[in-house]
């Protein structure tokens, strides 16, 4: 038997608190909660109790993963770019591998634009 003052000593989410309660009983153990009675999986009450709450936390991320899924879509319909953002502007690409064609150190030119010289490697890449 596993006893807790509060359950949110326990998890901090309601997934959290049932995968714990799942390995809990693989153990062939029980779960009691001083602070909420309903919450011992000892009694039949408490393990339907804790059925119910495994539904409505499937339910909470299934619309959690609906409504993300539509804000991504809607953010896609406006134009919105899933990236990270490009740390030269294009103008900047094109001065930094003019000043790497005149002979300036790859290094040298990173410093000038205050980026990794990988970023200036891409650039010249790119072209």
């Amino acid at each position: 038997m596993l006893v807790v003052t509060r359950l949110d000593r326990l998890a901090r989410s309601t997934s959290e608190l049932l995968r714990v309660t799942e390995i809990i009983n693989e153990k062939q153990a029980g779960l009691q909660s001083l602070e909420e009675p309903w919450a011992d999986t000892t009694t039949p009450a408490g393990k339907m109790i804790m059925t119910v709450f495994s539904g409505i936390a499937e339910f909470e991320r299934t619309l959690i993963l609906s409504r993300t899924q539509e804000g991504r879509e809607a953010a896609k319909a406006r134009g919105v770019a899933f990236r990270r953002p490009q740390k030269l502007r294009p103008e900047q690409k094109e001065i930094a591998r003019d000043l790497v064609h005149q002979g300036k150190s790859i290094s040298a030119v990173a410093r000038t634009f205050g980026v990794h010289p990988a970023t200036i490697y891409r650039c010249l890449e790119k072209k």
